[in-house]
């Protein structure tokens, strides 16, 4: 009988032991895996970003404010158009930047659009040339992960991207700035939530964005994002 009891309690202490390092195991990897699906759901959500503040600055180009409107900027993709500078011929080739100088003094109400022709018929000119291009045309056109529908929305929620812009007084100047947010709350739902609390405490105490940001309506930092 004791030698049965004895059994019994060497198979449950073995079986406490084992129990003990698969929770010691998972308390350790817990994190790991959190933060390894964390940088995976920041890389795309980043990207976005990126797609966001690379619409923003062309839409600001054209009409000289940014949008809180992410419907404004799938409008200015589709259907806007913004110019664009070619550069012909080069400013490293002498004797085209003679030969243009020359052309140029000879007349001096040449037009860039003139320049142009002659250089399409062979002239040895150099040029800068603004022309109106369609946004879709010239945005993105390469990339094959872009999709226009998701930009509206933070990646692994379906939750709206936080949008705002505003005109504000620096230095006695007028400056346009926007923001474009997305907390982690919306960004790494249906992860551990203690762990995004954990998160989101740390970057407070840091005084950082509970999430990734890019732009400030706060004060202009250059359109940068907080992962830069």
């Amino acid at each position: 009988m004791k030698k049965t009891i004895k059994i019994i309690a060497e198979i449950l202490l073995a079986a406490v032991a084992v129990l003990l390092v698969i929770l010691i195991y998972r308390s350790v990897m817990e994190p790991v895996n959190f933060n390894k699906e964390k940088d995976a759901r920041e890389a795309v959500a980043v990207q976005r970003l990126k797609d966001i503040r690379t619409l923003e600055v062309a839409f600001k180009s054209v009409n000289n404010h940014y949008t809180a409107s992410i419907d404004s900027l799938k409008e200015f993709y589709l259907n806007g158009k913004m110019k664009v500078v070619m550069q012909l011929g080069s400013q490293d080739d002498s004797i085209a930047v003679a030969n243009t100088a020359r052309i140029k003094k000879q007349n001096k109400r040449i037009t860039p659009e003139q320049l142009y022709a002659m250089y399409l018929a062979g002239e040895n000119v150099v040029l800068s040339l603004a022309t109106d291009l369609a946004v879709k045309d010239t945005l993105f056109n390469h990339r094959e992960d872009f999709h226009l529908d998701s930009l509206a929305f933070i990646p692994f929620s379906g939750d709206s991207v936080l949008m705002e812009s505003v005109v504000k007084k620096v230095s006695g100047v007028d400056v346009p700035l926007f923001e474009a947010k997305m907390p982690y709350k919306s960004l790494l739902k249906g992860m551990d939530h203690q762990l995004i609390v954990n998160l989101n405490a740390d970057r407070e105490k840091q005084n950082r964005y509970e999430g990734l940001q890019v732009g400030s309506v706060s004060a202009p930092n250059n359109n940068a994002g907080n992962w830069e």
